[in-house]
């Protein structure tokens, strides 16, 4: 079982819409909300790193999510054994061993 925190960030006026769509999802439980701000802490709890990256692509993909990423990651019990970063973490840039880093953040 692997948990991993997701910090989400939605415009205010769309909170409490983003909370609904993010608690109907399966493995997904909101836990704290800043009104104010829009931001929303999620745990989410998956088999294993790549239905932790589905979730968390499925949590990008919801109606007025302006961001979300992973901010803490646990791996519990995962018996399967990676040699490396899975394909959709790698910087595919030849000779880099460096994860993707999200656009915004290069800028």
């Amino acid at each position: 079982m692997n948990l991993s925190g997701v910090l989400v960030v939605a415009k205010p006026e769309w909170r409490e819409q983003v909370v609904e769509s993010l608690n109907a999802l399966e493995g997904v439980e909101v836990h704290q909300v800043d009104a104010d701000t829009g931001r929303i802490v999620v745990v989410q709890e998956a088999a294993d790193i790549h239905a932790e990256i589905d979730g968390l692509k499925r949590i990008k993909a919801l109606p007025h999510v302006i961001m979300a990423e992973m901010v803490y990651h646990y791996i519990g019990e995962d018996d399967k054994v990676y040699e490396g970063l899975p394909a959709e973490l790698q910087d595919d840039r030849e000779g880099s061993d460096a994860c993707v880093v999200p656009p915004y953040l290069n800028s």
